[in-house]
């Protein structure tokens, strides 16, 4: 099955734990039609570069999935119908990350090679 990174933003509004129940949703919908979830990373509430939908802050998640495509149109399809995602966005991965995202404290490629060529 080929390998999906999806990044939505919820309303600023919601806390913390309505944050996670909406992760745990959207992971629920992946494994019930046979994906599976292989990282999931919360960026905490972070500053739109513009506002969407009058919000000038969003919580971003990142799912990262293992999925078939029909699983990811039904995410998406969700994630339309619910007024707490302001955006999202899925792509399609050649292979999975390695370790955290950079959004995480994770390294960046390009700084890895300038310090080796230091």
């Amino acid at each position: 099955m080929p390998y999906y990174e999806t990044v939505f933003i919820a309303r600023q509004e919601l806390s913390t734990q309505q944050v996670e129940e909406l992760k745990e949703k959207c992971t629920q919908v992946i494994t019930d039609r046979g994906g599976r979830v292989i990282k999931t990373e919360d960026w905490g509430l972070r500053s739109l570069a513009f506002r969407i939908k009058k919000n000038r802050k969003g919580h971003y998640v990142l799912i990262e999935s293992d999925a078939p495509a029909e699983a990811v149109h039904e995410l998406e399809r969700q994630m339309r119908l619910n007024e707490d995602v302001l955006r999202f966005m899925t792509i399609k991965l050649k292979e999975l990350s390695k370790g955290p995202s950079v959004q995480v404290g994770g390294s960046n490629r390009d700084d890895d090679s300038e310090q080796e060529a230091a």
